[in-house]
C-alpha cells in the first residue's frame, strides 16, 4: 500500500500582530512573511513562494491544494487581502488621449477613477484579456477586450 500524502515540512500560524509567521523544517522562524503566486494570471492556483519582508523567498509551494485545510486557509485569507484586482466592466470617460489620461470605469466593485500614466501600463494577456496598472499601481483586468460595450472599445483602442 503507498504512503498517502505527507504533512508540509513547515508550519504557518498568526503572531499578535496578525502577520503570517512560518516555522520551517528548521524550526527557524519567519514572521512576515507573504505569499505570493507564481503565475497570478495564467495559474492562479498553482505554486506558491513565501517571501520574507526583505523580498527573500522563505519557502516554495509546489501544490497549495495538497496543504492541510487550516494552513491552506491561511494563505487564502492572506492572499485575498493582497490580491486587490478589479474588472474593468465599462469605460465610462477618458479626459484625454494622450497620456497621462484619467478614466472613469465601471467595475465589478463598483464605478471608480484611474490615472493612466503611459500605454505601456496596458499589458496584452491570454484570450483577449487585459491588464491595466494605474498611476498608484492597482491593476484592473479587463476580461475580455471583445466583451466590451462598443463605446468601451472604441475608448480603449486608442491606447493600444
Amino acid at each position: 500500500m503507498a504512503p498517502g500524502p505527507q504533512p508540509p515540512s513547515f508550519a504557518l500560524h498568526r503572531d499578535a500582530h496578525g502577520r503570517l509567521v512560518l516555522r520551517a523544517a528548521d524550526g527557524s522562524e519567519h514572521a512576515g512573511v507573504l505569499p505570493v503566486r507564481a503565475f497570478p494570471l495564467s495559474a492562479p492556483d498553482g505554486a506558491i513562494s513565501l517571501v520574507g519582508p526583505d523580498g527573500r523567498e522563505r519557502l516554495w509551494i509546489d501544490d497549495p491544494a495538497a496543504l492541510p485545510a487550516d494552513t491552506r486557509a491561511l494563505l487564502d485569507a492572506e492572499l485575498a487581502r493582497r490580491e486587490f484586482v478589479p474588472v474593468i466592466e465599462q469605460l465610462v470617460d477618458v479626459s484625454t488621449f494622450s497620456t497621462p489620461s484619467t478614466w472613469q470605469v465601471r467595475t465589478d466593485r463598483g464605478p471608480t477613477t484611474l490615472v493612466l500614466k503611459g500605454e505601456e501600463d496596458i499589458r496584452r494577456l491570454d484570450g483577449g484579456a487585459l491588464l491595466v496598472t494605474d498611476s498608484h499601481g492597482i491593476g484592473y483586468r479587463i476580461a475580455d477586450l471583445r466583451a466590451l460595450d462598443r463605446r468601451s472599445r472604441r475608448l480603449l483602442e486608442r491606447f493600444l
